[in-house]
């Protein structure tokens, strides 16, 4: 009896899709980002050699944690963090975890609220608010921060990519970046897990192994991928326009990464100072001091618990009586999954 056809929407059935878009992707198929973000895309991505250089003596990088503390469904408190870390001719001077910032997201009252202690009051009323604005805003205040603190000549590195969460209007990373220029400090945004795509697979693994063919395996490398564009509501400005590239920034990494950088910056030497930096035996090819930064900003188990306890005693606090405050917060699966 022959096999059957996998039926559409089983495993069986996604996995030869992946199959396919892994094995057939290449050159010629089409560039793109699943976050949709404005962006024009190179015609073809070629990767150069990449020499490693100098890293600069004053070394900033800020990542954003965040926690759902209690959640009613019908309204959440969540948390979110900026953490900030300094490098100075090597050794590393600051590690500051940042201020963990609750907020309650629920309907149209809480919603204003939050925008106003976001700084955007002036955005529509019906703006959604979660917390990936929260973080986003929150990381961006440190980038800021950051940019006025370190020396001239200095470097800030941001985990994630270098645009703001849609609501953010692109005036804030203009003056940003404009600031940054002002003070000769480069902003350099790492991705881990980049969304680029080039026919339906991902991008920066594909050019892996290209530069692993034409380079050798052991080659550091870089190659642009794509610019930002304006858009009708959003101009963009010369100070917020960005270049894309994918980058392997040491001989034993094991992946690239994407890599956002002011447009005005030449990749090669942006680039080579970075690489620099990523040399740590723990994970090699990622920027070490964003790694001590990542550590700072996740909100394990233990800090959204130490949240929820303490929300509990405000609550208590306020007479909420404790089959009211059961009744909202209790998670009905976990009871279920003890039973």
């Amino acid at each position: 009896m022959p096999a059957l056809a996998p039926v559409s929407g089983s495993l069986e059935a996604a996995a030869a899709r992946v199959a396919a878009l892994l094995a057939g992707a290449g050159a010629g198929a089409g560039l793109a980002d699943r976050t949709l973000s404005a962006l024009e895309f190179e015609a073809t991505v070629i990767p150069h050699p990449l020499q490693r250089t100098a890293p600069p003596a004053d070394v900033w990088a800020v990542d954003g944690g965040q926690a759902l503390v209690a959640d009613a469904r019908c309204l959440q408190v969540v948390a979110t963090r900026a953490s900030r870390v300094r490098f100075h001719e090597g050794a590393c001077v600051l590690e500051d975890e940042g201020e963990l910032r609750a907020q309650v997201l629920a309907g149209a009252e809480e919603r204003a609220a939050a925008l106003a202690a976001l700084g955007l009051a002036d955005m529509a009323a019906d703006t959604p608010v979660d917390v990936n604005l929260l973080r986003d805003r929150w990381e961006w205040e440190a980038v800021e921060r950051s940019v006025e603190e370190a020396e001239p000549g200095g470097l800030v590195l941001v985990d994630g990519d270098l645009l703001p969460d849609w609501r953010i209007p692109s005036s804030f990373l203009g003056r940003v970046l404009g600031r940054a220029a002002e003070r000769a400090i480069l902003v350099a945004g790492i991705t881990k897990h980049s969304s680029l795509s080039r026919g339906g697979a991902p991008l920066v693994g594909q050019l892996e192994l290209e530069a692993a063919a034409t380079l050798g395996p052991r080659a550091l490398w870089w190659a642009t991928i794509a610019r930002t564009k304006a858009t009708a509501t959003e101009p963009a400005t010369e100070a917020a326009a960005l270049q894309v590239v994918a980058a392997r920034l040491d001989p034993d990494a094991r992946f690239a990464f994407r890599v956002d950088l002011p447009a005005g910056a030449d990749p090669a030497t942006a680039l080579g100072a970075v690489s620099a930096l990523c040399d740590d035996a723990a994970f090699p090819g990622y920027p070490y001091p964003l790694a001590v930064a990542d550590r700072l900003a996740a909100c394990p188990g233990w800090v959204r618990q130490e949240a929820a306890l303490r929300l509990d005693e405000l609550l208590a606090q306020a007479g909420v009586a404790p089959e009211v405050r059961e009744r909202a917060f209790a998670d009905r699966h976990r009871l279920m999954e003890r039973a």
